[in-house]
């Protein structure tokens, strides 16, 4: 038939073939090879993929220079009326009693307090303190022993893939310290970034921590116990981007799987094939 000469196909016909029991073996080990190879790529086609990048930047630009900030924090020996929240940093702010979005809720018939906040704090230097300072009158012997149920900044990252620590002081117990002590914990705080595959982005917090206690006096020498957070912020921020596989790196992948698979085992199949028909020679030539 005209133009017959371009094919690179050509078909041998089927007379001149010679099926083989190696030869079928063969074939179906290729087959479920080829089947596990490809449902493996299929699996990793898929399923999202999240990669993580360092840069020195401030990646939510549109804040206002304003973080927020969660604090949920139980006090069981010390009453409501006392518990406070103070914050301070290099910018000047200095705010005792801090009330806005808080609520304080009674522990222990009365006896303690549990104490919830949101507030926000300036990307500078400072802290935020749970104290007795806006008490009206200062207790005698304010207990400080307490248990810190959350801390975090920024928005809640809850992605199965990402493993941070955005409420490292979760489930922090101090109900076997000094009441009388007080608490530091130094926070360097980590911007981070998650965007999905749409490109959205959202904006959170990671934070690494240490901590000391000691007993503080005052001017008058009296003891006046506080817990007290103080951060400040890295330059490096860090950034998950969910991706997917191409489609095209797919079908290119799949496309070697079958093309390797079958030309090994045709190689495979022709050494063997090889091998039997010069055995078999061999041994026609030792009968006569």
């Amino acid at each position: 038939m005209p133009g017959t000469g371009f094919d690179i196909y050509r078909k041998v016909p089927k007379d001149l073939t010679q099926p083989t029991y190696t030869g079928a073996i063969i074939s179906v080990c290729c087959c479920l090879f080829i089947l596990f190879l490809f449902l493996s790529e299929l699996t990793g086609f898929i399923t999202t993929e999240v990669v993580n990048e360092l840069y020195v930047d401030d990646p939510d630009k549109d804040s206002g220079g304003k973080i927020d900030v969660s604090l949920n924090i139980s006090l069981p020996n010390l009453h409501c009326e006392l518990v406070g929240l103070d914050i301070q940093d290099e910018m000047g702010r200095h705010e005792v009693g801090h009330i806005d979005n808080s609520m304080k809720i009674p522990l222990n018939n009365g006896v303690g307090c549990r104490f919830e906040g949101q507030f926000s704090i300036n990307k500078v230097p400072g802290n935020f303190h749970v104290s007795t300072h806006s008490a009206t009158a200062q207790p005698q012997n304010p207990d400080m022993t307490h248990v810190i149920h959350k801390l975090s900044f920024g928005d809640t990252l809850q992605v199965q893939n990402v493993h941070g620590a955005f409420n490292a002081l979760g489930g922090a117990d101090r109900l076997t310290s000094n009441p009388l002590a007080s608490h530091d914990y130094i926070l360097k705080i980590v911007p981070t970034v998650y965007e999905d595959k749409s490109g959205k982005q959202r904006y959170s917090y990671q934070y690494t921590v240490a901590n000391k206690e000691y007993v503080a006096y005052s001017h008058t020498g009296r003891i006046i116990p506080a817990i007290w957070f103080r951060y400040d912020l890295s330059p490096i921020t860090v950034k998950y981007t969910e991706r997917r596989q191409p489609l095209y790196r797919f079908i290119t992948t799949i496309c070697a799987i079958i093309g390797g698979t079958f030309t090994v085992a045709g190689i495979l199949d022709s050494c063997i094939f090889t091998a039997s028909e010069a055995w078999k020679k061999i041994q026609l030539g030792k009968m006569h």
